[in-house]
């Protein structure tokens, strides 16, 4: 698998955005509660996983996601199921 960002969403709305090299091992992760960000998402499921050509891409967009702070954005991003790679 090629890099990737990720965005989970829990029930009630809430997000998370990650990045990795390996989406099924990183989702066991965040199942088994690894990252303390996602064990207080309760349950959550993908809603995005887009792949770009290398990791240093899929970090700097994944950085640049969370910096936007402003969850109308990704949630357009996420309807649109698509994330534009901006500079």
């Amino acid at each position: 698998m090629k890099p990737c960002v990720y965005i989970l969403r829990n029930e009630r709305g809430e997000y998370y955005i990650g990045s990795t090299t390996n989406f099924l091992r990183r989702m066991s992760q965040h199942l088994r509660g690894h990252t303390q960000t996602t064990k207080r998402l309760h349950s959550f499921e993908p809603a995005l996983i887009q792949e770009f050509e290398t990791l240093a891409l899929a970090r700097a967009v994944e950085r640049k996601l969370k910096k936007m702070k402003r969850k109308d954005y990704i949630d357009k991003i996420v309807g649109e199921g698509y994330i534009r790679v901006f500079s």
